[in-house]
Parts: structure tokens; C-alpha cells; sequence
């Protein structure tokens, strides 16, 4: 018997198409759908010839009706192909500026994808009887409709032993040559070869770092000697990305000029080990790499959260053994995402300087209003951090910078007042009620509202720093409250940084006033010893198992589980001293937080004591 197969000819060329992953390639994390988006034809997507649009979907909450897209990154998408006529069927073309400006998918049709690939994942998983993540191929017609053109199971991350989790972690500093998107999350070293062309391969050695424009299945066999890759073009769904996972390599694509910046010859350390930035340094750094097995962790009875700020690395995060985050900070959203003061977008044409303004219109640009890309990028770091230990607490510090660091964002000097000391001055929740501040404040709780109440990720909680009085925390509750952050109205809680003296010595008011305590061990011996934290010259001073720090900790912990308020640490004591950590347990704390290079370590320093103590 004959079959003839017809199929539509998708006219991707008049308008886009890409690759979608049912989980984060990177991470192998399971709940998000991950999708590459650009211009024309797909081509250009899987080679690696454009930097694409990304996206991504956390699926548990895209299933109960929410709408969220917590990650959206513009791609440059500089050239697309098309189709053409003649001896070649198909052609190269330049975007244009005005397109290139956009992203090329409409949020609708994000969730709609997003939605299709559930559903493909759904039904391979329940074929075969376990979870079966899928990596797919789409393209949308000139007419704007979409079609799913081919579905695979992932064949990378699926495959991994899920049981043994491997970190890596710079040792050292050094000087960044280069940057990009990162592929995988581990750190090589090398010599540097640049290769513009397949014809030059011969040049390479085992154990270089290869350095090219793109790469195609011709150089296979290169890339399998290679320590590390690094290439000018591409997004994480091109050849190079798919083939270094494959490889367990260490890869950096798009970053548009390391073929010029790099020399051959030179010794690089090549790092996947930082988020969603890939970054190559000059020399060889120091670097440990360290592998547990979690599958033999046991709970701790006391809770053992994360202090993380930098989103890029949450999916990772998130699938060690934890009990959440116990402070999630969102400066480093502010300083590395936004990068602009709040009030220079909600006060734009207050900013007189030409190149200020030039810098602000090229970081807004594809937003039409500018106060909406502030509560758009600090909404998707937030919910990145809400969506990576979903549906586990995520307890978010609102913005504690001083006014020097305010300062430093663009357009901060037109805001700002100069004060002779910042770390005591106009920080905190001084701000947030404040006339001046309040505007700036509005774009962060509308942010952490959208977090929540479109993305579905009612574990996050808020946290209120340097909050000084008992008047001052009614003041900040009611501003909220202002702006559609109601406390507990959806589940919200709202916990207070315990971190200054007033805040131990009237720990009983102000547990009748919020949800929780997080008690900041750094501002807090600083505090009480009156020690500059910042300063060389008495730092043999500063010491959180002062015994004046010890008993003021022992009473926040003792009056808040007197009133029944949650209480934890967030501070750097527990990370470093193992005998706090005992202290803190002995004292009856609820939870402990600690940087994510100490979590598994913490944990089973907390298990065997618990143990002890028995």
C-alpha cells in the first residue's frame, strides 16, 4: 500500500518561529516551559545564527489559569532567512531596528505554546508511565497563526542522575574578558583558539578552549576535544548549546565579540558557575568543585532556607535540598536587570542630563510606558526566586539600598541627597512612606502584586528592613495597603528584618504588629556594638558571638515563640560559624538561612546536632 503525507508549508518567514524545551536546559529544573523565539524562518534559531528572544513559563501555576511568564529576554535577532527565489531557495536578511526592538511573540501567544507543550509533555509521560520532557520545534505563519512542527523527548537533562548534584564555585577574582549567555554550570580552563572556519580545525589542540563565530554539525569533532566553547552568535537552543550539554561542557554563546577579544595562545578560565551569565577571565582562577549525594539527606527539624538575590541562579538553587528562601534581596535585580533609579521612570522628564536620558530610553526600549519596565523586570526577577521553590516560602526583602547606592543606578544623582552617613541615614522603611519615595515605592509593591497575583505565587512573603519604630511599621503597612498589598489579604505575610536594638528591645510590640521576625545578624552586631562593618581599622571588633549580640538574639527568638510569630536568621553567622548555627538550634529558632555555597553542608550540620542533642 502507498501513502502520500501533505503538510502545510508554515510561512515562518513572513513571520517567526523557534525551539520550546518542557524544562530549563540549563538546570534541568522540571516546572518551567523554556522558549527561543526570532525572526524567519527556524534555521537561524537551531544553528545559532541569531541571539534569540527568550521565555520563560512556570507550568504549575500556567495550569491553574495564572499568566506566568516570569522570565522575558530580548534577543538582538539581527538577520532572519527567508525564503527566495532562484538558484538558492532560501536567503539572509537584515531586521530591522524597529523589529529587532520587539519581541517577536506576544505575550498571548508565549502562554499559548506554553500551554501546547504541557499538554505534548503530558501525554508522552503518561505513554510511558514517567515524566518524559519534551523539546519542541514551532513556527507561526504570516497569518499569525501557530503550529507545533515537531516534538522529541529532551535527551540531556532527562537522562541525568537527579540523585548527585554537582556545584562549582570560583575561588578567586579575576579580570572578564568576555561574557554571555551561559549553558550548563561548571567552570574550564584552557589556552584560547580562535577558529573562524572547519577548514582551520587542524590548528586545534585537546584540552583548548574554542573560541568561533557559530558552530553546525561539521565541527563535532572539534568540539568534543574542546575544554570549554565560546562563540560570537547563538541562544541556548543552537547547535553549540545543544551539542556542549550533550558533551558536558562548559559553554558561552552570544557574546557577539569574543572572536575579536580573545587572542589565541592566552590562558582563560571559562565560567558557567554564575547564573545566566557566562563569563571568560583572563588566567587561570582557582575554582572546587563539590558533589553530594542529596538522595541520602535527611530533614532537619529546624527549617534551613537560602539567602539568595540573583535570579540566574534560583532553577539550580532550588533543586538542592531546601525549606525555601529566607531572604531573597532584590538589589541585585535593581543594580544588574534595571539598572535605573525608580524615580528617574517615574520622574523621567525631571532628568535634564542628554546622556542619562539616552542610556534610560535605550534600557526602556519596547516598553511604552517606562514606569512599567521597573514593575515588569523586578516582577520576573521576584518571580523567577517565587517560581524556582514554589510552592515552598520565598520571603522577599523590600529595596534596603542607601542613598550612596541609589546614587549609583542611572539618574540617581538627580534623587538622591548626599548624606555624611549613609548606612544610618534614608534607608529602609524610612523610604517607603516617605512623599519624596513613595511614587518609587508604588512601581515595588504594584512588582510583588504582579508577582503574586498573575504569576500564581502566593509563597512570597515580604519583609520590611530597618524598620526603626513600632509608628514606622504602621506607616509602611498602611503605604502598602495603599498601593494592593494588603497584609494578609491573599495570604500575604508580612515579617520585619530584626536588626537594630530597638527592634530587640521592643520585640514583644513589634510581634503583635507582623508575621514573622528575620533576625539580620550583620546590621545587628553592628548595631549593638556600634562597630562600622565597613571599616579595616576595628573589624577585629566586629563579632556576632559577642556575647551582647548572643543575648539580644536569644530574646527575639524567646518573644517571638512567646507570641507565636515565626522567627528566623538571615545574616552571615550561621553561614560561617558552625557554632551560631548550634547556639541559634539551642535557642529554639524556627529557621535558618544560609548562602547557597553552604546549604547542603548547613543542613547536615543541623541533622547530625539535632541528633546530638537528643
Amino acid at each position: 500500500a502507498l501513502s502520500v503525507g501533505v503538510q502545510k508549508m508554515v510561512r515562518s518567514d513572513r513571520a517567526c518561529s523557534g525551539v520550546m524545551f518542557t524544562l530549563d536546559t540549563e538546570s534541568g529544573f522540571p516546572d518551567v516551559v523554556f522558549i527561543t523565539a526570532s525572526y524567519g524562518l527556524g534555521e537561524s534559531v537551531v544553528q545559532g545564527l541569531v541571539n534569540p528572544d527568550e521565555f520563560y513559563v512556570f507550568k504549575p501555576t500556567l495550569k491553574q489559569g495564572f499568566k506566568p511568564i516570569v522570565d522575558k529576554r530580548l534577543g538582538e535577532k539581527e538577520t532572519k532567512i527567508i525564503y527566495a527565489t532562484g538558484k538558492n531557495p532560501i536567503k539572509t536578511v537584515v531586521v530591522s531596528k524597529l523589529d529587532r526592538q520587539k519581541f517577536c511573540l506576544s505575550d498571548a501567544e508565549v502562554l499559548m505554546l506554553s500551554e501546547w507543550g504541557v499538554v505534548i509533555e503530558d501525554h508522552y509521560s503518561k505513554k510511558k508511565g514517567t515524566w518524559v520532557p519534551m523539546d519542541i520545534e514551532w513556527a507561526k505563519d504570516g497569518n499569525g497563526e501557530l503550529f507545533i512542527v515537531q516534538a522529541r523527548p529532551e535527551t540531556v537533562q532527562s537522562q541525568k542522575n537527579r540523585n548527585v548534584v554537582e556545584t562549582y564555585s570560583l575561588s578567586q577574582s579575576g579580570k572578564v574578558l568576555v561574557s554571555g549567555k551561559s549553558v550548563g554550570n561548571k567552570i574550564a580552563q584552557g589556552k584560547v583558539r580562535v577558529i573562524k572556519s572547519v577548514k582551520d580545525i587542524d590548528k586545534f589542540k585537546k584540552g583548548d578552549v574554542l573560541v568561533t563565530e557559530m558552530t553546525d554539525p561539521d565541527w563535532v569533532p572539534i568540539m568534543k576535544q574542546a575544554s570549554a566553547i565560546v562563540t560570537d552568535h547563538g541562544g541556548r537552543t543552537s547547535h553549540a548549546a545543544i551539542v556542549s550539554r550533550e558533551l558536558g561542557l562548559p559553554c558561552i554563546v552570544g557574546t557577539n565579540d569574543a572572536t575579536k577579544k580573545l587572542k589565541s595562545g592566552q590562558n582563560v578560565t571559562v565560567s558557567c558557575a554564575e547564573g545566566e551569565n557566562g563569563l571568560v577571565y583572563a588566567g587561570f582562577l582557582k575554582f572546587k568543585v563539590n558533589k553530594v549525594d542529596i538522595s541520602k539527606a535527611k530533614k532537619p527539624k529546624t527549617k534551613v532556607m537560602v539567602n539568595l538575590g540573583n535570579p540566574d541562579q534560583a532553577f539550580e538553587t532550588g533543586l538542592l535540598p531546601n525549606d525555601g528562601v529566607g531572604l531573597a534581596r532584590q538589589e541585585f535585580i535593581v543594580n544588574e536587570h534595571i539598572k535605573v533609579h525608580p524615580l528617574a521612570l517615574t520622574n523621567f522628564d525631571e532628568v535634564r542630563d542628554k546622556k542619562t536620558r539616552e542610556k534610560i530610553e535605550e534600557l526602556t526600549a519596547g516598553f511604552k510606558d517606562k514606569k512599567q519596565f521597573f514593575v515588569d523586570k523586578l516582577a520576573m526577577g521576584v518571580g523567577l526566586l517565587g517560581a524556582a521553590f514554589y510552592p515552598k516560602p520565598v520571603i522577599v526583602r523590600l529595596s534596603d539600598f542607601k542613598s550612596n547606592e541609589y546614587r549609583n543606578l542611572i539618574g540617581g544623582e538627580f534623587f538622591e541627597p548626599e548624606e555624611e552617613n549613609p548606612m544610618l541615614g534614608w534607608r529602609g522603611a524610612s523610604r517607603y512612606y516617605s512623599e519624596k519615595y513613595k511614587p518609587a515605592f508604588k512601581l515595588e509593591c504594584q512588582a510583588i502584586r504582579k508577582a503574586r497575583e498573575e504569576f500564581g505565587l502566593t509563597n512570597i512573603k515580604v519583609m520590611i528592613p530597618m524598620c526603626r519604630t513600632i509608628d514606622e511599621g504602621k506607616k509602611v503597612l498602611a503605604t502598602m495597603t495603599q498601593f494592593g498589598l494588603e497584609q494578609h489579604k491573599k495570604e500575604l505575610e508580612v515579617y520585619v528584618m530584626c536588626e537594630l536594638p530597638s527592634n530587640m528591645i521592643l520585640a514583644e510590640e513589634f510581634a503583635k504588629l507582623f508575621d514573622g521576625f528575620s533576625i539580620g545578624s550583620n546590621d545587628l552586631t553592628q548595631m549593638t556594638l556600634g562597630v562600622d562593618r565597613d571599616s579595616a581599622l576595628v573589624a577585629d571588633v566586629y563579632d556576632e558571638r559577642n556575647e551582647a549580640v548572643l543575648r539580644s538574639v536569644e530574646h527575639i527568638i524567646k518573644t517571638a515563640k512567646a507570641h507565636k510569630t515565626k522567627v528566623g536568621i538571615c545574616g552571615d553567622a550561621p553561614s560561617t560559624y558552625p557554632e551560631f548555627t548550634k547556639f541559634l538550634i539551642d535557642c529554639g529558632i524556627d529557621s535558618i538561612s544560609v548562602s547557597p555555597d553552604v546549604l547542603v553542608k548547613s543542613r547536615l550540620d543541623v541533622v547530625n546536632y539535632e541528633k546530638k542533642r537528643k
